[in-house]
């Protein structure tokens, strides 16, 4: 996180993006976080900077103990596939204790 939190929390992020339909699936993991996730979501911007949200956060489960998982499916502009393509993409996950994010995690694609 930006700035960095203190914390065991883990994540995990795989995905697909299909140019021609402009869709991505995705599914996230994580665990050891502080409590249950509260929020999660995805922002444009560089490793280490602070972004703009993409989209609407996700809507998260009823996850209290802090290992859980989100699945989603998220159509894209054409912005937002050269912001992802390009590595500008991360997601964040936070909970009660740290309501801006715990966990941070910067996409990486490949064709």
């Amino acid at each position: 996180m930006v700035p960095s939190v203190t914390g065991n929390g883990t994540s995990t992020f795989t995905g697909t993006y299909d140019p021609a339909t402009k869709t991505m699936n995705y599914t996230t993991n994580w665990t050891g976080l502080s409590g249950g996730a509260t929020s999660g979501g995805f922002y444009n911007g560089a490793s280490g900077a602070t972004g703009t949200a993409i989209g609407s956060p996700w809507t998260m489960g009823t996850d209290s103990t802090g290992t859980s998982s989100n699945t989603g499916t998220m159509t894209l502009t054409a912005d937002q596939a050269t912001q992802l393509i390009n590595g500008n993409w991360y997601y964040t996950i936070g909970t009660a204790a740290n309501p801006n994010g715990e966990i941070r995690g910067q996409i990486t694609a490949s064709r």
